[in-house]
């Protein structure tokens, strides 16, 4: 019985180690392939209406995966990438709008009018 509760023990160490191991590494940066899928993912196709580069098989959009991909592998970060597409073709290169200037509007203007239908309907219930 001694034996038997030994080679269990020694199974679940195995079993954490083995596991933490693949979590760890798992959870550390991206791949390469995963950032130039997630940075295709929300960069506009500048020939489509509505389609992402990773959507489209336009020209324009086979270029900037290809500039993309370029870009990561030579190591530039998501930021400078994005920055770049956005001086050469505009702030509406991106998929989501920024989170600056314009951009906030875009992201308040719908919770303000969210949060303004709430107050309105609660008003007429508690006049009821």
């Amino acid at each position: 019985m001694k034996n038997l509760l030994t080679t269990f023990r020694l199974w679940v160490v195995a079993f954490v180690v083995v596991f933490g191991t693949i979590f760890a590494t798992g959870t550390s940066t991206p791949s390469i392939e995963r950032r130039i899928a997630h940075l295709e993912s929300i960069v506009r196709c500048p020939a489509c209406e509505g389609l992402s580069v990773a959507q489209s098989n336009a020209t324009s959009s086979v270029a900037v995966r290809h500039e993309i991909e370029r870009r990561v592998k030579q190591g530039e970060s998501d930021t400078a990438i994005l920055t770049s597409l956005q001086d050469r073709y505009g702030p509406s290169i991106l998929l989501s709008p920024s989170g600056s200037g314009l951009g906030v509007l875009l992201w308040l203007v719908p919770l303000l009018a969210i949060a303004t239908g709430v107050f309105v309907l609660m008003r007429l219930v508690k006049k009821r």
